[in-house]
């Protein structure tokens, strides 16, 4: 299939979220708070463009609730539309953008022309959230210890308070999918 038949094929943000049963709450408090930097010149130039966006997630996924909701932002002010399709129901589609060349990791930002070109791909997290996440990983007993599975669950419970209150992130998640669409499109 080609970029253009999986965009056709994907949900609408409303749909995606109306369906959402693990962070809705999350990902909505996010949406709700966070507010697009004045950046006229880029979302000009942005909207400029012609794009539309594949999202690849799943609603479990701590990172696409932390993504998600800034990358709504952003495309309602340059007006580009949006289109979900759950990674595990599309995995022919999934493994085209693998992290890593290895890892399934979500979500995944494709961002297409008006020929359905791919012109961009962001995710799964910006950098200095991977640094944040790789940190508090290092905080884990090894795997075979008797306390890592409860130790594994407190860490991420963690991480995905830290996600929803920090608003530093969602600055830092915003700036990551800017430079990466400034860098591929020439902005």
């Amino acid at each position: 299939m080609t970029l253009e038949q999986w965009f056709e094929q994907g949900m609408d943000p409303d749909t995606y979220i109306e369906s959402m049963q693990k962070n809705k709450e999350n990902l909505l408090h996010i949406y709700d708070h966070f507010t697009l930097p004045e950046d006229e010149q880029f979302i000009r130039n942005l909207a400029a463009h012609d794009l539309r966006v594949i999202v690849l997630t799943e609603d479990w996924c701590g990172d696409a609730m932390l993504n998600t909701p800034i990358l709504l932002r952003l495309t309602e002010q340059a007006d580009i539309p949006v289109k979900f399709l759950p990674r595990d129901e599309n995995l022919e589609l999934m493994d085209q953008y693998l992290t890593n060349g290895t890892s399934r990791s979500i979500p995944k930002f494709i961002f297409i022309d008006s020929n359905g070109k791919e012109v961009a791909v962001w995710g799964p997290r910006a950098e200095k959230i991977q640094e944040f996440v790789d940190h508090s990983r290092q905080q884990l007993p090894p795997s075979d210890h008797d306390d890592y599975k409860e130790k594994s669950k407190e860490i991420h419970r963690f991480m995905t308070k830290s996600f929803r209150d920090n608003t530093d992130f969602w600055q830092e998640v915003y700036e990551s999918i800017k430079s990466t669409l400034k860098r591929n499109l020439n902005l």
